[in-house]
């Protein structure tokens, strides 16, 4: 059984969704035989995904389009529900999925950091409240997904801004949750999902093919397919070099800092080195 929001007929606007994972779970929804909009920046691009999406889908070519949207933009956001709700009748999956991830120092350019906040924090803030308004009034089940990272968890060094964005979408999608649960006669739900390492043009940058601890974007896309069928809030995805134990055991040892009163970010601090592998094979 597939979750009730993801049914043939159903529309699925992704953002982001001209590469990576957003054009697999595009293509994904399109199989299913979803109506499915992919926003996201570039009519080149745009139209490629489409192409590409086009060629997996069970029903009409019709049922897939594209409208060029910069996710940072207000304006720009509530044209594209516009659209949909005009062209399509409404939205029953909202994933916002856009991201971006330039080099960033804690003391570095405020411009890189602005930029950085635009897309991934409050594009993920705008698309939620330009889109689910109009969800809820359909009084149907719907899905939003909203794409964080496991360094929104466990905040490693390198790329300050990407990690806060990150832990500010974990922040952000547990609060709209439970603003939704509490709802009464609410059928819509939210969901976070925390990739691992997939290869992406956003992860992986000049690789010339994918890395061996890599999952593909369509792994990582069936994998939160999975996990939505189950009813997962929390779709924390392994990859070919971390399971879940791992990932459980970074999350709590991350957690300890605080607890223990250790120093910030103490697994990558070298007096701790030994402490954190110990704590990894005590428990494995």
């Amino acid at each position: 059984m597939t979750h009730a929001a993801l049914t043939a007929g159903n529309v699925a606007v992704v953002t982001g969704g001209a590469s990576g994972i957003g054009l697999a779970a595009a293509g994904r929804f399109a199989r299913l035989g979803m109506t499915v909009c992919i926003a996201d920046l570039g009519a080149d691009r745009l139209a490629r995904a489409e192409d590409a999406v086009r060629r997996q889908m069970a029903g009409n070519p019709a049922s897939v389009s594209s409208v060029e949207t910069d996710v940072s933009r207000l304006d720009d956001l509530q044209r594209l529900e516009e659209i949909v709700r005009v062209r399509f009748g409404g939205t029953q999956v909202l994933m916002n999925n856009a991201g971006i991830a330039p080099a960033t120092r804690a003391l570095g350019p405020l411009e890189q950091w602005q930029r950085i906040f635009s897309v991934n924090l409050w594009g993920v803030i705008l698309g939620t409240q330009v889109f689910v308004p109009a969800m809820l009034q359909q009084h149907r089940p719907g899905l939003v997904i909203n794409t964080c990272s496991k360094q929104g968890i466990t905040t490693p060094p390198g790329n300050p801004a990407y990690n806060v964005t990150k832990a500010g979408v974990k922040t952000y999608t547990e609060a709209l949750q439970d603003e939704l649960r509490n709802t009464p006669g609410c059928l819509l739900t939210a969901h976070l999902l925390i990739p691992g390492f997939v290869f992406t043009g956003l992860t992986t940058g000049t690789a010339a093919g994918k890395p061996s601890g890599a999952w593909t974007a369509e792994q990582t896309v069936d994998f939160m397919l999975q996990r939505l069928e189950a009813g997962d809030f929390y779709i924390l995805c392994p990859d070919n070099d971390v399971d879940r134990k791992l990932d459980e055991l970074r999350i709590a040892w991350a957690a300890g800092d605080l607890i223990e009163n250790r120093p910030p970010l103490s697994r990558w601090h070298p007096e701790y080195a030994d402490a954190f592998r110990r704590f990894i094979e005590d428990s494995k």
